[in-house]
């Protein structure tokens, strides 16, 4: 049985700790607001974008002159996973569920035959990929505070990505996020955005004319200034998805560990005054023991 000494310096420390969670669930929740509104003003125009990009491209046929982001490299072998979490810990399941989504595909894709790499933004996510994928790394990024990146920090992600397409080395990005929804929900995504990729639908109400536009300059030249734009955008929405997306796991988390601190003190306290019962009881016996030998 621990000494009431040891009871007592465990009860502090586990004090202690719950100090610190209950003031990291606080920050997490400041930070938490600003994430949010952030993510939630970003979606409209990303998705909007995403929309107009898929409905020109349903219109164009590919050829030699197309842009090479919409007419891909004509191949379908590797591919390339680009998996988007945070450099820090201390956030629940926030970076292991994107990685788990991005290991899973992967896992898919290697089944079928075709190679896959990985291009990770985030230590986190690097290290829990790490483990079975060490030789399939083909470059990661520690993008830092989540909630400070700008578009300028995206736009160079996607024009590293871009000039890597076009070099050869991938067939196809898909990208991994967290898609944020509530405090308690953040939902894992995964999003081809190179080549860019034509919904069914999309391309069927083409083929019917049920939209009859006319664009000037022509579709092929409007997609050659908006394709790499909307790469850098999807890539920003993620960061701002992940950003709000951390800080709710980790306001989350930091709940869950202060309400165990809370539960394990008062064990604990239990324990201690159980204890300190049972040696109080012990030197009064001794001593009615001695009382009584005399």
């Amino acid at each position: 049985m621990a000494s009431l000494k040891a009871l007592k310096i465990r009860i502090n420390s586990v004090k202690s700790t719950q100090k610190i969670t209950k003031a990291m669930k606080m920050v997490a929740a400041a930070k938490l607001r600003r994430a949010q509104e952030a993510a939630e003003a970003g979606r409209p125009y990303a998705e909007r974008l995403e929309r107009v990009v898929a409905s020109l491209a349903s219109r164009v046929t590919v050829s030699e002159s197309s842009p090479k982001l919409l007419a891909g490299t004509g191949k379908d072998q590797v591919h390339l996973l680009v998996v988007a979490t945070s450099d820090r810990g201390l956030a629940g399941a926030f970076n292991t569920n994107i990685a788990r989504l991005a290991r899973r595909r992967a896992e898919e894709l290697i089944a079928e035959g075709k190679t896959v790499k990985f291009y990770t933004i985030g230590r986190k996510g690097r290290a829990v990929l790490n483990r079975q994928h060490r030789d399939r790394m083909a470059h990661g990024i520690e993008p830092g505070d989540l909630g400070k990146l700008s578009f300028a920090d995206a736009r160079g992600y996607a024009d590293d990505l871009i000039a890597r397409f076009e070099a050869g080395e991938f067939d196809v990005a898909h990208l991994f996020y967290s898609h944020f929804k509530s405090v308690l929900t953040q939902e894992p995504t995964e999003q081809q955005i190179i080549p860019v990729a034509v919904p069914a639908d999309t391309r069927a109400n083409a083929d019917s004319g049920m939209a009859a536009v006319t664009y000037e300059p022509d579709e092929e030249s409007i997609l050659a200034d908006l394709l790499p734009r909307n790469v850098a955008i999807q890539l920003y929405r993620a960061m701002r998805e992940n950003a709000a997306s951390e800080q709710g796991s980790k306001m989350t988390a930091m709940d869950n560990a202060t309400r165990n601190a809370g539960d394990l003190i008062n064990r604990l306290t239990i324990q201690y005054n159980r204890t300190r019962q049972a040696a109080i009881t012990t030197e009064l016996v001794e001593i009615i023991s001695g009382a009584e030998a005399l």
